[in-house]
């Protein structure tokens, strides 16, 4: 049976065999077509074999089971890996974004291209944009941080890949303004994509909550367990693709130890079920005295 792991491993070897091709055939097409556009096209899709090859090593890292200095495992790997694709996709953005500027006020360097590079652009929209649907499907499934970022790198690439094309086709009927301006739109868009990446990456890196929504689902598993008098306090924190949590359950104050130990058992179970994202999770039990309506008061 194929792990997450192993999922997540194939749909980014058949991405990097991809963009393998896309690269070469991107920068020749540039070089021989005359398109400085899509010479830069061409390099955002090496960027892409470097990002994937980050997701590899993510993967591998986080997969590693815990040990004696990672008690909770390894999954933050993929965090970290989504932390530094989005930096790449930032640096990728102002670079095309930089020499696109520079063009449009010596439009008089910028060479008509042919239709080979314009070919080249339609070709490759459509191989970026089923890269984006199939990774995506796949980050979505298994929850990957890393893999996600990847995706939208992919979408990265199409979107600067129709660039590309408006920009090419502009130029090819006379309007040689469009290739750069075409370019610095598409550098925004990516710029704003690796920004949201990296500020997800670094609220998981610093263990930030899980939503509301499941936090209030918990609370309702918790209060509809038997055994369960009130609540206390609910603690989360994202890891990797999975999340822990903390809670305080208040129970009637003269049950056994066993007895109140067996409710948190319960409960713990019932959270885990239901709640696929928890990866682990500690109930506290604690003697209900003096319970307002909602919560406990120790």
């Amino acid at each position: 049976m194929e792990t997450r792991y192993d999922e997540a491993n194939k749909v980014t070897l058949q991405a990097i065999g991809w963009n393998i091709l896309l690269t070469f055939i991107k920068i020749v097409a540039g070089a021989l077509g005359k398109s400085s556009v899509m010479i830069a096209d061409g390099l955002h899709s090496a960027s892409d074999i470097i990002t994937s090859m980050g997701v590899l090593i993510g993967n591998y890292i986080s997969s590693k089971p815990h040990d004696k200095e990672h008690n909770y495992g390894h999954e933050k790997a993929e965090t970290l890996v989504s932390f530094l694709l989005s930096l790449i996709l930032v640096g990728v953005s102002l670079s095309i974004g930089y020499k696109a500027s520079k063009s449009l006020f010596h439009l008089e360097e910028v060479s008509i291209p042919t239709l080979l590079p314009l070919s080249v652009s339609i070709i490759s929209i459509l191989i970026k944009e089923y890269q984006y649907r199939i990774t995506i499907r796949i980050a979505k499934k298994i929850n990957s941080p890393s893999l996600k970022a990847d995706a939208w790198h992919h979408r990265s690439d199409a979107l600067s890949s129709i660039a590309a094309f408006v920009g090419i086709g502009g130029a090819m009927l006379g309007f040689k303004i469009l290739e750069p301006i075409a370019s610095v739109i598409v550098a925004f868009f990516v710029c704003k994509v690796g920004y949201d990446i990296l500020k997800n990456a670094i609220n998981e890196l610093m263990d930030v909550s899980i939503d509301e929504k499941q936090e209030d689902e918990i609370r309702e598993i918790a209060e509809l367990t038997e055994g369960v008098m009130n609540l206390g306090s609910l603690r989360t924190r994202k890891h990797g693709s999975g999340a822990y949590v903390d809670l305080v359950i208040c129970v009637d104050g003269n049950l056994t130890v066993k007895k109140g130990h067996d409710i948190a058992t319960d409960l713990e179970k019932k959270i885990q079920d239901c709640i696929s994202v928890v990866k682990g999770i500690t109930v506290h039990v604690e003697p209900c005295i003096g319970c307002s309506e909602n919560r406990c008061n120790k």
